[in-house]
């Protein structure tokens, strides 16, 4: 079961959580849950150059949680909810896993104690 959970999200998971990994990349999928924003703007709270910055949007959008579109001089950005539905669902699972071991975990003291 724990494997073919694993397959099930692995391949699109990866770039996901590796993305997530760093706090300016956080940062930005944070702001753009606030709605679509030029990377300038987005750019400007962190002390990097842009190129630097730019390296963070393009992990973000080849991991899929953001998507840029280029309309003129400026590059807006927005956040694709679905790829971070894929997270969401994986937290579930993991936390629907996690509150199962814990309840046979009660089971099993609870029998022991009633059995004294």
């Amino acid at each position: 079961m724990i494997l073919s959970l694993m397959d099930q999200y692995s391949s699109s998971l990866d770039a996901v959580f590796q993305a997530l990994a760093d706090p300016t990349r956080r940062a930005v999928v944070w702001r753009l849950g606030q709605g679509v924003a030029s990377v300038g703007d987005l750019a400007e709270p962190f002390d990097m150059a842009l190129p630097s910055f730019m390296k963070h949007i393009r992990m973000l959008e080849a991991a899929g949680l953001i998507h840029t579109q280029k309309a003129g001089r400026v590059r807006q950005c927005r956040i694709d909810e679905a790829r971070l539905t894929v997270v969401g669902e994986w937290l579930d699972d993991q936390r629907a896993l996690w509150e199962s071991r814990t309840d046979r975990l009660d089971r099993f003291v609870t029998n022991k104690e009633q059995g004294r």
